[in-house]
This record gives C-alpha cells, structure tokens and sequence, in this order.
C-alpha cells in the first residue's frame, strides 16, 4: 500500500531539490545582464574598447550560466505536471496562465537574443547591439516576473474563486492576480538579490585579478561598475525585505509568527527575537534574547496593532478545518445532487474553508466524519516547523548584514583609490562570492517552507495537491535529478573557472593599453 506520507515527503524533496539547483544559475543570469547593458551603455558612449571588451567577456559567463538556467528551469516547470497533477488540475486555469505568458513573451524574447548577442559583433551597430543587450536584460527580469507572479498568487490567491460544478479554481480578475501585492514585492526583492549576486561575483573575480596583478584596468573598471550596482542592489534588497515583511504580515500571519516563534500573542507592539532556541513540542523559544517593539514595527507599521501568536492561529485553524468539514459535506452533496439548495447554501456559508478541511485528506478517508484526534492532527499541521524557519531568516538577514559591509567598504576604498592597495578587502571580496547564494537558498526556504502545509495559502494542501506515484519512481526519479543537476554544476564551475583563468586578454586588442589610472582608480 502506498504510503501518502512517503510520496508527500519525496514529491517535496524532489521539487526542493530541482528549485535548489535553478536558484543558483537564476541570480547570476538577472544581474550579469544589466552589468552588460551598463558597460556596453560606456562602450557607445565613450567609444573606449575596454567598455566593449568588458561586455563581451562577462557575457561569456553570462551565457555559459544561461544555458543553465534555462535546463534547469524547463524541468521545474514540468514536474507541476508529473509529480503534482491534481494541483495542476485544481489550479490550472490561474497557475497555467503566468507560466504560459513566460514561455512566450520572456523565454523566447531572452532566448533569441542572446544568440545576436553573441553573434551580432561584427553585424550590427553600436547601437543596434546595445539595444539587443538591454532586450536580453529585459527579457531575463520578465522571465523572472511571471514566474514570481504564479509564486506570488501560490502565496496570495487573489482574483481567483473555487466553482463547486467543475471541482477547480477558476480565474475571475487577472488583473489583481498580475498586480498581487505580495507578487510585486517578491519580484523586486528576488531580482535585487540577483543583482547583489552578479555584482559580488564581479568584483570577487575582479580582485582576484588585483591580487596577482593581472589585467589591472579591465580589473577596476568591472570592478567599479559592480560596486556602484551592487551598493544600489544591496540597499534595495534591505528597503524590499522590510517590505516583504509588512505583506506578510497581512496576508500570511503563520509564516510570520513561525519565523519569529512567536508562540503567544503579545501586547502590541511585538518583540523582536533575535536569538533562541524554538521548541515546537513545547511551543516556547528557550533563551530568547528579545529586542522590544521592533517586530511590531516591522509586520504592521504600527505600534498599537498585534502580532497573532502561533498558540492563537492554531485555534483559529481548528475553527475553520470544524467549518472545512462541513464544506466539504455539502460539496459531496452537490456532486450528487447539483440541484440542492440547502447543499449549496450549507457550501456558500463554508466555501472560504474548504481548503483546512482538506487537511484531514492524509487522516480521514471521509473528511466529513473525521473524528478528534484526526482533527487535533490537522491542526497541528496547519503550522510549519518553525526552527529550520527562525534559523534560516536569520542566515538571510545576517549575511545581508555583512554584505552591505562589503559593498559599502569596496565602493568607498574604490573612490579613495586605495582599492588596489587593501588585500585584505580583496581577499575578502573574493572568499565572499558565495554568500549572496547561501542567502538566496535561505530567502526561498523561508518562502517556501514557510507557507507548508498549503501548496496554495489557505486554498489547497500539499498532501491533496500529488500526484499518485509509486515511491520507487519518485526516488528514481529524485537521484537521477541530483546526479545529473550536480554534473551540470561542476561543467558550469569548470567551465566558468576556464574562461575566468584564461581572463580577458584574448578579447583585448592593445588600443586602450594606454590608458592611464589616476590614483589607481579608472578614469
């Protein structure tokens, strides 16, 4: 007998771990493009071959992580098919449609584009190339929008309503789907992250060049247009992760409360946990070191509004999965009967709780007569794990933290003109290339784990939302992912160490040698 359990857990790990791979070429592809548009914008303007050479030599990069991207992202996509039909069933109509919209209007944009890029040097104007080159930087942040405007309405399902006769949500206003709030703000937070990632990737391979002296201009001049990026980048990631905040805290009471443990409802304004030790099992934060009014601040702008503690979300949830119940009663009831009126008024009191009936789906083959302790375990469900949640929101934000110290130390030692003669920055710098995709792994966990159990917030549980697979396929399936996700890892990290080693001077045609620095600084 299968188990429902097994094959939830496996489809999660599988999609987890497909997600894992696509967000570390996802971030290099959104920021190396608008470094290209910047330094090709110097090449026509200024007319300087090192602009242009500069261009072509991170858009290798730029192109070997594209077609990356790209593989690993074509797969994502179809397991909505394969490991989650009835999702893709339930939810198809509003899903399917950003998705789509991707596919057309970014994918095959980017994708065209990036070949005249490449190929379109010798063919096409100045200007015709930089119009191609802020196309494919377009193309790229589009491709990113609609993805996270579908992964904004899995957090936030608005402009959508459930129709009892087909048995599916059905799209009514994709205009608040397209301009979802909580999809706006992820948007510009994950693409400022991209950016802040391609700008530290930038100048953490432009002071290797420092460090051994090798290529000096083409060095500080990268250098100087990552850093100015970067700074910009960094400090929006900041601004748009407060914001990020607030939404949540209109809209996904839970996640906030899990990622702060905020097991009671406290006198408003709200504490600030910035260190425990969460215990679910007792549902306390041992050793919590506290920083007063400022998580009030944060999730509702205000100092007189309460956060919910995670103890008083859990007894709203047993309300509505009581209320769920029923709904789901008199929609059995309309499948048989769609004449019944007193089903239909019993659905239309219920409707908006539906989805925490579903809950019960892994305890109760009739959800509509599940009996307490199945309903004591649904609740208990209704809220995700919450130290893998506290500890990774507080990575994200602590290497935010350090980041912003190293742009801001890199830009002001690059305006001083003493970046040249601070190995230590230098070191620094490139030893820290990782970090902004140790933070971006740790941002979509918190995204993502932090709206469990719900594949749609509120609307559709993860344990109703699989496909039916055999545990064997989904393991089969789960270690070929990782195998051969891995050896495109190490292609792409050979391949980029090749050219990275190899350096520009192959591009370089000497008419720029002559260019003079002024205080070790770029003209």
């Amino acid at each position: 007998m299968i188990s429902l359990d097994d094959v939830v857990s496996l489809s999660r790990i599988q999609f987890g771990a497909t997600a894992m791979f696509h967000f570390l070429f996802v971030p290099l592809t959104l920021g190396l493009s608008w470094i290209l548009v910047i330094a090709e914008s110097a090449y026509v303007m200024t007319g300087k071959v090192i602009y242009k050479d500069i261009t072509r030599f991170w858009g290798k990069l730029f192109g070997i992580n594209f077609v990356m991207g790209v593989t690993t992202g074509i797969t994502l996509e179809f397991q909505f098919g394969t490991n989650w039909a009835y999702y893709s069933h339930y939810v198809g109509d509003i899903f399917g449609t950003p998705l789509a919209v991707e596919g057309l209007m970014a994918f095959f944009l980017e994708s065209t584009l990036v070949g005249l890029f490449f190929f379109g040097w010798d063919k096409l104007s100045r200007g015709q190339h930089l119009l191609v080159t802020m196309l494919v930087a377009l193309g790229s942040n589009l491709s990113a929008l609609w993805i996270l405007i579908a992964n904004g309405w899995m957090q936030n399902p608005v402009g959508a309503e459930f129709n009892p006769m087909t048995m599916r949500m059905e799209l009514v206003d994709v205009g608040a789907v397209i301009f979802n709030p909580v999809a706006q703000v992820k948007f510009v937070h994950t693409v400022a992250a991209g950016y802040v990632a391609a700008s530290l990737f930038v100048m953490g391979v432009s002071s290797w060049y420092l460090l051994r002296r090798m290529e000096v201009r083409f060095a500080l001049r990268s250098f100087a247009i990552a850093s100015g990026f970067g700074l910009a980048a960094i400090l929006s990631v900041i601004v748009l992760g407060d914001e990020s905040g607030y939404r949540s805290g209109e809209v996904q009471k839970v996640k906030l409360a899990a990622i702060e443990a905020e097991w009671e409802t406290e006198p408003a304004p709200a504490s600030f946990t910035l260190f425990g030790l969460p215990d679910q099992r007792a549902e306390t934060t041992h050793a919590a070191v506290k920083i007063p009014y400022l998580m009030g601040i944060i999730a509702t702008r205000s100092l007189d509004e309460q956060v919910t503690g995670l103890k008083d979300l859990k007894a709203q949830h047993e309300v509505r999965i009581r209320s769920g119940m029923l709904a789901h009663d008199a929609l059995e009831a309309l499948r048989s009967d769609g004449s019944n009126a007193e089903a239909r008024a019993t659905f239309e009191r219920h409707r908006a709780d539906l989805g925490y009936g579903l809950l019960l789906t892994p305890y109760a083959a009739d959800i509509g007569k599940a009996d307490e302790g199945a309903i004591a375990r649904a609740v208990d469900d209704s809220i995700p794990q919450v130290a893998p949640l506290f500890w990774s929101f507080r990575l994200m934000v602590g290497i935010g933290v350090v980041l912003l110290g190293l742009f801001g130390a890199a830009f002001l030692q690059l305006c001083r003109g003493k970046l040249v003669q601070s190995p230590r920055l230098l070191k620094a710098l490139f030893w820290s290339i990782p970090l902004p995709w140790i933070a971006i792994e740790a941002g979509w966990f918190v995204a993502e784990f932090g709206r469990q159990p719900w594949t749609i917030s509120d609307v559709l549980p993860v344990s109703a939302s699989v496909s039916l697979l055999q545990p064997g396929q989904l393991w089969f399936s789960l270690i070929a992912i990782f195998l051969i996700y891995s050896t495109l890892l190490v292609v792409e990290l050979f391949l980029l160490r090749h050219v990275i080693r190899k350096g520009p001077a192959s591009l370089q045609t000497g008419r720029y040698q002559g260019e003079v620095l002024k205080n070790g600084s770029p003209v």
